[in-house]
């Protein structure tokens, strides 16, 4: 394992496709380190936090306005900055302590969640406001992510980052699956006023937790942080020394087709599979439905970390991208409420698979000094193309019907994951 000032340099190009691949990590490896475990604790709760104001605002939002087209913008304010910053703050996070960048993500979602309590309270919210305070919430996500990656590395280095993407990925997962639940809880006890208000709580213990911590993002890479100008022309530059490195690219691609095709469909279409496949109340199928998505990206984390089946290589990246691709297309084509269950939760598993996978090739191949920057294009292609699903499955489904929409995109999904392996794959030549 490398040390504090380790600068072991990482495979290059194919060398993660084989017997190059790092060493296999110890089990749980992130949770038993003491620097990491309360970051990854954190930012499960940081996650819930940012799904309860989702459950809460969505609700309220509706109420009042009754608009399906705030509905829809919605979504894209919270993935459209990802697509247009996630580069610049990459940079900001190789640039600076990435301590800070983070508490500085956690305090704009804080601020956001007390404007909306504000503005509950005075009942004066209107919708301009609304949708200022959603691109303000979309923007403290996708600032969040490169620091927070950075963060992982330094806590772990080379050999556990597999483990600390994978936890980090599993704990956001469990946020993800208890932030409706929790979120609705404090809507119908508190309302949405004093909920929302509460809401602030739940990103504090991140928050404090970098006060404490003695990790940067950059003490691995001998702890120096440049404070230079962060601008477009100099992610240009990276974007141009990414495309001559071929397995790079490919992870980078593998990331945008399951965002792009299928990306947030399946939740946003989970009320009509629910109608179509529900054997009683609908209300029941859907809650159902629901939770074996979210708890397939939960489970598959704890059985893969626990059971260390798929290392954190090329080929796996492939074929849990192809497995995510063929369960979406049967779960879209079943006709059987308990197959589609379990296909969404073998589908659970191989998205996380795919993504945490892909996460840690892309750092172990970035170079250090470019590494935040590296995981902003990913997170331009993971995240930022997740707005197109709403295309691909969603305005297609308005054509051919929802189950037909899915199914193609998820079909054009299977093609393109074989299409991206094949450079990602081939042998680079020794010279």
């Amino acid at each position: 394992m490398a040390g504090r000032g380790g600068r072991r340099a990482a495979p290059r190009g194919g060398g993660l496709t084989g017997a190059g691949a790092p060493a296999a990590p110890r089990r749980f490896a992130a949770l038993r380190n003491r620097d990491s475990r309360p970051y990854l604790f954190g930012a499960a709760l940081a996650m819930m936090a940012d799904n309860i104001e989702h459950v809460i605002t969505y609700w309220q939002l509706w109420q009042k306005f009754h608009s399906p087209a705030l509905a829809g913008f919605e979504v894209i304010s919270h993935w459209v900055p990802f697509l247009l910053f996630s580069v610049y703050f990459g940079g900001l996070a190789d640039r600076f302590d990435c301590r800070r960048v983070i508490q500085a993500a956690q305090a704009l979602f804080m601020l956001v969640s007390v404007l909306w309590g504000v503005l509950f309270l005075t009942g004066a919210l209107r919708m301009w406001e609304a949708c200022v305070l959603l691109v303000l919430h979309g923007l403290a996500g996708s600032l969040w992510g490169p620091g927070e990656q950075l963060m992982l590395h330094d806590f772990v280095g080379d050999e556990e980052l597999p483990s600390a993407v994978r936890l980090n990925a599993t704990f956001r997962s469990l946020g993800v699956l208890f932030g409706p639940v929790v979120g609705s809880a404090l809507l119908l006890g508190l309302g949405p006023t004093a909920g929302i208000f509460t809401n602030v709580l739940f990103y504090l213990p991140l928050t404090l937790f970098l006060f404490r911590t003695r990790f940067t993002g950059h003490t691995r890479d001998g702890g120096i942080v440049r404070h230079e100008r962060v601008g477009v022309l100099d992610s240009l530059r990276v974007l141009r020394a990414v495309r001559t490195n071929r397995t790079l690219v490919s992870m980078i691609v593998l990331g945008g087709l399951g965002s792009f095709f299928v990306g947030t469909s399946i939740q946003a279409s989970m009320p009509i599979f629910a109608q179509d496949l529900g054997t009683g109340g609908a209300g029941t199928a859907y809650g159902i439905l629901l939770f074996a998505n979210g708890a397939g990206g939960v489970l598959g984390g704890l059985v893969l970390e626990a059971t260390g089946w798929i290392p954190a290589t090329v080929g796996a990246a492939v074929l849990s991208t192809l497995a995510y691709g063929v369960c979406t297309l049967l779960f879209a084509m079943a006709g059987s409420y308990p197959a589609a269950v379990v296909l969404l939760v073998i589908g659970g598993v191989a998205n996380l698979a795919s993504m945490s996978v892909g996460q840690t090739v892309v750092q172990l191949l970035a170079p250090p000094g470019d590494r935040g920057k590296v995981i902003g294009v990913y997170g331009v292609s993971a995240n930022g193309l997740r707005f197109g699903s709403g295309v691909t499955v969603g305005l297609f489904g308005a054509l051919v019907g929802v189950h037909w929409s899915l199914a193609i995109s998820a079909a054009a999904l299977c093609v393109g994951t074989l299409i991206a392996a094949v450079p990602a794959l081939r042998p680079r030549a020794v010279r």
